[in-house]
């Protein structure tokens, strides 16, 4: 088990060896395992690749999210602007149903509408999220699976088991109607990820409430 001097050094390394990072920018804390970042970024993009990094280290049970996002020069736009810009992307965006809409308030956007599927209800999400002058997303859509629930369960666990990236003998999954719940204990944030992934990808999913523990 790694202690929090080497899980801090190991953190730190990971963002600098992420190019979309400026790793002089950010501070990383550890704690029992649990990381705070802090600093400032000029885009919400790196501020997003800060964290991803982050949740590819061994040993992260938890991050806390402190970075803050200064625009300066090509990456300050205004709300209208953005606006602009969200609609356009989410409408040429090929998974992305046209009746999403966009908000903005002060760089935030707030995504709000209805979708069939999860990978639809994120790629809105990243179709906006990389955009210049954004602060932050709120993804509000939901989703309605058009299909009836039917063997959600066995056919998540199913899933698990061809899925290389997932222990899933250590994921448990409890349904009730169309919302499933995972527990258990993995050894990455990428391989709790991923679990809640394969989760939304079962026919009849509405919801997923992801709480596995990282240890």
């Amino acid at each position: 088990m790694k202690t929090d001097a080497q899980l801090q050094k190991d953190v730190m390394d990971e963002i600098k060896w992420e190019p979309s990072a400026k790793a002089a920018q950010i501070g990383v804390a550890v704690a029992n395992g649990i990381v705070t970042l802090n600093g400032t970024v000029a885009s919400f993009a790196e501020k997003w690749a800060v964290e991803k990094a982050a949740q590819r280290v061994e040993g992260v049970r938890g991050i806390a999210q402190e970075v803050t996002i200064k625009l300066l020069g090509e990456h300050t736009k205004t709300d209208t602007e953005i606006a602009e810009a969200a609609v356009n992307s989410l409408k040429w965006h090929v998974w992305v149903p046209n009746d999403i809409q966009a908000t903005v308030s002060q760089g935030w956007i707030t995504l709000q509408g209805c979708v069939n599927w999860e990978y639809q209800r994120s790629a809105a999400k990243d179709s906006v999220r990389f955009m210049p002058g954004v602060t932050g997303v709120s993804n509000d859509i939901t989703v309605k699976a058009l299909v009836e629930p039917n063997g959600i369960k066995d056919s998540i666990e199913k899933a698990f088991v061809r899925n290389a990236e997932i222990d899933g003998g250590k994921v448990r999954v409890a349904t009730s109607g169309t919302t499933v719940t995972l527990t258990g204990k993995v050894s990455s944030y990428s391989e709790k990820d991923q679990a809640g992934i394969v989760a939304w990808n079962a026919p009849g999913v509405n919801s997923v409430c992801n709480e596995i523990a990282v240890a």
